[in-house]
């Protein structure tokens, strides 16, 4: 009896997979291959009862559900007309990509060949359901397509190992997705973004069937929503929001101005055998520091007279925007008080050979120019020493990209920024004033945009009869500690000049507070103005990279007394009042400036005594009253640091009689 069992066991198990096989393969494969042969039914709306209006919920167009949401007739048919070509450029491209990743798999695993025998995406294109456009503050243009693609694709892969030849087929390939698009940043090159950011706002529907031998696997019972749940979990671990995938259209040289990554400290030590330029054998040499590529002003040292060994000691930090093409450019000057200034010699430093955060002391050999064929390049003109330290900015904007479990997490499981970590860096404050709104002047409208922080005063070009001036201009200030409870003003003047009067006038202004960048980074908003009944400036980037630092202490406030300089002294017969000085113009800008009329014995700009700032003004004094004269022929009215500057013959107080 025992034996009849276990006979009829092994009976009923084979025929029962056989039957089991058949059976699945007439619930799976028949019902959609009749399916496709029959093809889909038609009916009007009306026709429907209320359960196949809620089954067809689903695929109502975004556009119909959503008012917010366009329709893209048009963009389907531009589609439509180009799927031929885009089919075969997307083909193409297809191959070229996968082919050197099979080459390398011939040889391994006993595989003989792997290639692609068919690779078609057929002749259904992707079908666009309604698009949404979202308004931003920010430099981009923001997308969301819902698309669907349900193509009739044959794509076959042939794999041979060994002795068997293995097919594979992907058919019947459904795609329905909602992807977020943004172009970003805007220039003016075409195509006017620089690059592609794409998330998914949804788990994406994907079905597509999958042959093996002419056996559709996918029909396998289990097996289909198992696959289904591997894909969705992939594809959303590396492209669902916030997750993102960068396509770098433009070069950031050729699209946009490449945005700050670091500051330079440079400090200029010594030079040592300079050439002897004066007759009296010595120079008066001083050096220029600046980095290539940069249009802002170069830096410059003090003037040492009559040495060949001069020490400066000098600090000076720069702004580095590309670490690995920009170089630092050191130009030493004979100063002369007539004439033009006597070359000495020149040399570079390649950035991308320091190492960050590691102060490194060059002794550079100093050359006539930078072209090795040059025979004067084989004159001895003496060697300068500096100290180079280069401090990077932390990551500019910590986007998600990847797998999420790649990114840091604290005990409760949300994404963290270690204390420590967003706490490092120097200090650089990006502001960039995109324009204004609205902003009406009782006597004229000339707006420009004044930017005030820490007592330093930047300002815009000058936009003539508008009420919506469009500035787009970019401002940065160097820090020493995070502005944790300052604000920086932005104001909006308007200026004219008849008769030879110039006449200003405040449209408004607005005070942000800083303490929103240190924590968020970047802020992009627009403002209402005090004082501007309807008036708004849009500040599109407050950029905090370098916000989030303690790097040094504060500058020390300057608590002595000025040094008093009498009438009788030899030094102050021949001294010029400077006036209406910006607020970031210290000695050296101020000697810089005048020096190229004549020998500047001192320059000294007036601080406070209780804040530490300065109060708008300064002297200096030359050699020789003929140097006086030039000086306030020349630089009366000039321009420097956003201000037209008041040059007078300084006149000192009597003396009090006791």
């Amino acid at each position: 009896m025992e034996l009849l069992t276990r006979l009829l066991e092994m009976v009923g198990f084979v025929i029962g997979v056989p039957v089991g096989l058949l059976i699945g393969y007439l619930l799976f494969l028949h019902p959609q291959c009749f399916d496709v042969k029959k093809g889909p039914v038609v009916r009007p709306l009306h026709e429907l009862d209320t359960s196949s209006l809620l089954e067809l919920r689903p695929e109502v167009p975004l556009w119909v559900k959503h008012p917010d949401c366009e329709r893209s007739d048009w963009m389907n048919k531009f589609i439509s007309h180009m799927w031929p070509y885009l089919h075969t450029a997307i083909c193409n491209m297809i191959r070229s990509t996968v082919e050197p990743l099979f080459a390398e798999y011939i040889g391994k695993y006993q595989i003989k060949s792997l290639y692609l025998e068919n690779l078609t995406l057929g002749t259904q294109p992707p079908y666009f359901h309604g698009i949404k456009v979202h308004e931003s503050n920010g430099n981009e243009l923001v997308l969301e397509p819902a698309v669907r693609w349900a193509g009739n694709p044959d794509i076959s892969l042939v794999l041979k190992i060994s002795f068997f030849r293995i097919r594979l087929q992907l058919v019947d390939v459904q795609v329905f997705a909602i992807p977020r698009i943004i172009l970003k940043p805007l220039v003016p090159t075409i195509p006017c973004f620089e690059s592609i950011a794409v998330s998914l706002l949804e788990k994406p529907r994907i079905d597509f069937g999958l042959n093996i031998m002419k056996v559709d696997v996918m029909s396998i019972p289990g097996l289909y929503q198992y696959i289904q749940d591997i894909i969705r979990k992939q594809v959303a671990s590396f492209y669902h929001w916030p997750q993102t995938v960068d396509i770098q259209i433009l070069d950031s040289s050729v699209g946009a101005t490449k945005k700050p990554v670091g500051i330079l400290h440079v400090k200029v030590m010594r030079a040592v055998k300079l050439l002897k330029m004066d007759i009296l054998g010595a120079s008066d040499p001083y050096v220029i520091v600046s980095l290539s590529g940069e249009r802002i002003h170069a830096r410059r040292t003090s003037v040492k007279m009559k040495t060949l060994n001069p020490e400066w000691n000098e600090n000076f930090k720069l702004t580095v925007k590309d670490l690995q093409s920009q170089v630092l450019e050191l130009h030493v000057y004979d100063w002369e008080k007539i004439g033009p200034h006597d070359k000495l010699g020149m040399q570079v430093v390649p950035l991308g050979i320091l190492t960050p955060h590691s102060a490194k002391e060059f002794t550079l050999d100093l050359l006539e120019n930078q072209n090795p064929n040059d025979p004067h390049n084989k004159k001895a003109r003496g060697k300068l020493i500096v100290e180079l330290k280069f401090v990077p900015f932390r990551e500019e904007h910590r986007r998600f990209s990847g797998p999420l479990d790649t990114h840091v997490r604290n005990q409760s499981g949300t994404l963290s920024i270690s204390e420590d970590e967003s706490f490092s860096g120097p200090g650089l404050l990006v502001v960039t004033v995109v324009g204004a709104q609205d902003v009406v002047g009782k006597n004229h409208n000339n707006p420009f945009a004044v930017i005030l922080f820490r007592g330093e005063r930047r300002r815009s070009k000058v936009i003539k009869r508008t009420q919506d001036p469009c500035w787009n201009e970019e401002f940065q200030f160097m820090l020493d500690e995070a502005p944790l409870t300052e604000f920086i003003r932005v104001e909006v003047m308007s200026k004219q000049r008849r008769f030879g009067f110039l006449s200003k006038e405040s449209l408004g202004y607005t005070d942000i507070q800083l303490v929103n960048v240190v924590h968020n980074v970047h802020i992009n908003e627009k403002f209402n103005l005090i004082n501007s009944r309807n008036g708004t400036v849009h500040v599109d980037e407050l950029d905090g990279r370098s916000l989030r630092v303690n790097s040094g202490p504060p500058p020390p406030r300057r608590d002595g007394p000025l040094p008093r300089m009498g009438r009788g002294s030899s030094t102050s017969a021949n001294r010029v009042y400077v006036g209406n000085l910006s607020w970031g113009v210290d000695d050296l800008a101020l000697e810089t400036l005048f020096s190229e009329q004549g020998k500047v014995v001192d320059a000294k700009v007036v601080y406070d005594r209780e804040s530490g700032r300065s109060r708008g003004f300064g002297f200096v004094t030359y050699s020789s009253a003929e140097e006086v004269d030039s000086a306030i022929e020349t630089l009366n009215g000039v321009d420097l640091n956003g201000r037209s500057i008041r040059v007078t013959v300084a006149e000192t107080k009597p003396r009090r009689q006791f």
